[in-house]
């Protein structure tokens, strides 16, 4: 199967170093729970959009970064059961360079920049499964779409989406397994 996957809060934490970052920076104290839209400005009022989405252009963000539990073993376990993964991530232009060397690389070395799309647009991209935390990225796609739960997505109706949602990457790897068994 050619199994495409995002980044951002699907195979790592961005959302965990963000607010790390942001309450750091501006002495808040919003937590993960907190952020409960698409748009992180909200959790935080009185903030500025620049303040909030300018910090992971800051150098030095991205380090910050760490892989979502059980997201490296479980890519590396699909590349050896013969899958094709390729990492699909709608991503300023700006921050790839540090993104993929503190973060991509770092934590999935054993994946290369040919399996990188960087699209603002996953449903122009063909495979057979898409996961991401985002709704709007998958649907319309043509692709099975699976959905990783994320505080901004929770009362998104996957199902009535024709979406399997998952909470972990062990579910993920049950799903794919069914999937690749013809299940």
């Amino acid at each position: 199967m050619r199994i495409l996957v995002d980044m951002d809060d699907t195979i790592e934490r961005l959302l965990d170093a963000w607010l790390k970052v942001a309450n750091e920076r501006y002495g808040t104290d919003v937590a993960y729970d907190d952020v409960r839209s698409w748009n992180v400005t909200e959790a935080f009022p009185g903030l500025t959009p620049e303040q909030i989405y300018g910090l992971p252009r800051e150098p030095g963000f991205w380090k910050n970064v760490k892989p979502m539990p059980g997201a490296p073993e479980a890519l590396k376990r699909f590349i050896d059961a013969g899958h094709e993964v390729y990492v699909v991530t709608a991503t300023q232009f700006c921050v790839v360079p540090e993104k993929m060397t503190e973060v991509l690389f770092r934590y999935f070395p054993f994946l290369t920049q040919k399996q990188v799309i960087i699209t603002y647009n996953k449903q122009m991209i063909k495979g057979d499964v898409l996961i991401d935390d985002g709704p709007h990225n998958l649907e319309g796609g043509d692709y099975i779409k699976i959905l990783m739960t994320a505080p901004h997505n929770r009362s998104y109706d996957a199902e009535a989406h024709g979406m399997i949602r998952v909470g972990s990457w062990p579910e993920i790897e049950s799903v794919i397994e069914k999937l690749a068994a013809g299940g």
